[in-house]
């Protein structure tokens, strides 16, 4: 079985299980989570700036937007 190691949202374990799959999770710390965040919001900003298209620089920006979201409720503060 394939070994991927990453931060994983929306859902994604139960949409492996309802394929048939099946995959290992575990909830990550808060010191590793917000590296596990750092980590994807800079891979998010590549594809964002590799977009070949406004629809995919969308997406990626809206990735980012969850990723920020996230991030600032970690810290226990307001997006305001």
């Amino acid at each position: 079985m394939p070994v991927y190691n990453k931060l994983v949202r929306d859902l994604i374990p139960q949409v492996i299980e309802a394929g048939g799959k099946t995959c290992n999770v575990r909830i990550l710390e808060q010191r590793e989570h917000l590296e596990e965040i750092k980590a994807k919001m800079q891979e998010e900003a590549l594809e964002f700036q590799e977009a070949a298209s406004p629809k995919e620089a969308i997406e990626e920006l809206a990735d980012i937007l969850e990723l920020v979201h996230t991030a600032i409720q970690m810290y226990d503060v307001s997006y305001k």
